[in-house]
């Protein structure tokens, strides 16, 4: 086969292809993630779960996610990229048949089963993810050598697209409410939802059959495995990685939660997953421009600038009140997250060529890795803690709706609110009542459900007068974790600075090749 021509640029004769296969491939977990992000209400309302157990779920996706990058990474030149996107395609099956199976577990063994049925059908569902990103990333850059920054932002255009087309989705299949905040529709299944992810799934998987695959630029130049390993210990490489943890940590920590506060926030699930999605486009649209910017300021120009925005849009939605101030807000965050993570394995990619998969694996395993073990929980539980603060001044609404177990995160301890409790608030006992009607024609009993309707017998008479309240102790609890988590792309953006300085005194940022890195060694 000859070689191709993309914008002045040789390139393999599928170049093109390949690079769509892994778009779609990134676009799928944008789905399952959005998609996700939509259905915790529902997870919390059906098992019990408190905001930091939801947020240990979706982290524990997330750190499946970062480990395989890492590990994959390391054998990806030679076990072939091809049969590791193939292993990715079938974890993506198996993960969705055990998420699904996780109100069959509920049934038997209770809200324990559920939690472990979800966190283990994510984690899969995340070993696939990896899978597909260890190899993308690489393959990406060895397809477009010259043009690194504008063709990782193109494939993980498809991140954003699938956050589109999943968080639509949901918003579309959302309980509608009323102006009181009553439900008037409830929200298709959480299952039907979940479900979508794979239509992305079986795509990629299409797209890769009968294909040839090349090897990482620093393979083809004969770097040994020990030689790839070796230049993650360089002090650059080591300081990259500490922002990247960062980088992790404020767009997908912030992503796993920020449909579920700004819906509060708005008074409505359904646009808080319209305005991810909203959000998510601006990152589709914009991903595709990223090559004439760095022209202009450089990549790290680009973080920087990236890094403000974050900080600034996160701040303003912490202090949010009204739709036309969160969607101010959520506009000046997307801007700022739209090109960290792309333009971070670029400059990695730039600076260590002789790192090949293994350097910008390591990369993408330490961003989700943060995001998973830091981000997520970090989040969730400064929700939980807020609102049990803000709560906890109304003690006799606090102890009715406060979880039965307590919740901590890194030394810190509090005791969330209660998601079940919280749920059946929401909706006026509906759903309650409804499941209560179905058992009794069936015969059937449910510890769980027995308890939540003795508890909903008291709680219900002052419900009226509680409800405002835990509303706003929930709405209090993401606002402040938002402002919190500004304080990432801050520190990120004092980082950023300084690696322009230390570029500029050196003659400023320059790609280097694999023989100048060698020559430098």
């Amino acid at each position: 086969m000859s070689n191709g021509e993309i914008n002045g640029e040789i390139t393999a004769p599928n170049a093109k292809r390949l690079l769509w296969a892994g778009f779609m491939a990134i676009l799928a977990a944008g789905v399952g993630y959005s998609v996700r992000g939509g259905i915790l209400g529902q997870w919390a309302n059906e098992f019990g779960f408190t905001m930091t157990e939801l947020g240990t779920i979706t982290g524990g996706g997330l750190t499946g996610f970062g480990l395989v990058i890492i590990l994959s990474s390391l054998i990806a030149d030679k076990v072939g990229y091809g049969k590791l996107l193939i292993a990715a395609f079938v974890l993506h099956l198996i993960s969705a048949g055990l998420t699904f199976y996780t109100p069959t577990a509920f049934a038997s063994g209770g809200k324990e089963a559920a939690y472990n049925c979800l966190f283990w059908g994510m984690f899969i569902f995340a070993i696939g993810n990896g899978l597909c990103e260890a190899v993308v990333n690489p393959l990406t850059a060895t397809l477009f050598p010259n043009n690194k920054t504008h063709y990782l932002n193109i494939l993980h255009a498809g991140w954003p697209a699938g956050l589109v087309a999943g968080s639509v989705a949901s918003a579309f299949m959302a309980a509608e409410l009323d102006a009181s905040g009553s439900v008037i529709t409830a929200a298709v299944d959480w299952k039907i939802q979940m479900s979508l992810f794979l239509i992305p799934v079986v795509m990629y998987g299409a797209m890769l059959f009968g294909q040839k695959f090349p090897r990482s630029e620093a393979a083809d130049a004969g770097v040994s495995l020990g030689q790839m390993v070796g230049t993650i210990f360089a002090p650059l490489m080591l300081f990259l990685l500490v922002i990247h943890a960062m980088v992790g940590y404020v767009e997908l920590g912030t992503d796993s939660w920020i449909a579920k506060i700004t819906g509060s926030i708005m008074a409505d699930p359904q646009k808080g997953l319209m305005l991810f999605a909203y959000t998510s486009m601006l990152m589709f649209v914009l991903r595709f421009f990223a090559g004439p910017i760095v022209h202009r300021i450089s990549p790290l120009g680009l973080l920087l600038t990236s890094a403000i925005f974050g900080a600034v849009g996160l701040t303003l939605l912490g202090g949010a009140t009204t739709v036309m101030a969160c969607i101010v807000a959520a506009t000046v965050y997307a801007l700022g997250k739209t090109f960290l993570w792309p333009t971070m394995l670029a400059v990695v990619s730039e600076q260590f060529p002789k790192g090949g998969a293994v350097a910008i694996g390591m990369v993408g395993g330490v961003g989700m890795l943060s995001a998973g073990l830091l981000g997520g929980p970090a989040i969730g539980f400064q929700q939980d803690y807020n609102a049990a603060e803000e709560l906890s001044e109304s003690k006799a609404v606090y102890e009715s709706y406060k979880a039965g177990e307590e919740s901590s995160f890194f030394g810190f301890k509090t005791v969330g609110l209660d998601g079940a409790k919280v749920g059946i608030l929401e909706d006026n006992g509906q759903e309650l009542a409804r499941v209560g009607e179905l058992l009794v024609e069936s015969g059937g009993t449910d510890e769980n459900d027995a308890a939540m309707q003795k508890w909903w017998e008291t709680a219900s008479k002052t419900a009226a007068e509680d409800g405002p309240v835990v509303k706003n102790a929930g709405i209090y609890g993401g606002k402040q974790a938002l402002k919190l988590t500004a304080y990432v792309p801050a520190a990120m953006a004092v980082c950023y600075l300084i690696l322009i300085l230390m570029f500029k005194a050196k003659g400023g940022y320059k790609p280097v090749t694999v023989e100048a890195e060698n020559a430098a060694h």
